[in-house]
């Protein structure tokens, strides 16, 4: 069963890859999301260490960063919000 998910997994990724390289605007779109993708972890990663925000400390994990590119700044205000409210 693992090598049927592997195989698919392999399968779509390519697919995906041959979708990006063939469309030019594609690559536009992949740069901007590389650019916020980095800008969110550094924010997450100033606001962490720079102590604006004291006793809580939101991680650097996929789901934090990914939260933060797709709302921005509501992101943040989320995953802080859902910190204070969970514990």
């Amino acid at each position: 069963m693992k090598t049927v998910w592997m195989i698919s997994l392999l399968a779509s990724s390519l697919l995906l890859v041959l979708v990006i390289v063939r469309n030019r605007l594609s690559f536009r779109w992949l740069k901007r999301f590389g650019l916020h993708l980095v800008a969110a972890a550094l924010t997450l990663y100033m606001l962490n260490y720079s102590g604006v925000i004291t006793g809580y400390e939101v991680p650097l994990n996929p789901a934090t960063i990914g939260t933060v590119v797709l709302l921005g700044l509501p992101g943040i205000a989320l995953v802080l919000g859902l910190q204070m409210t969970l514990f």
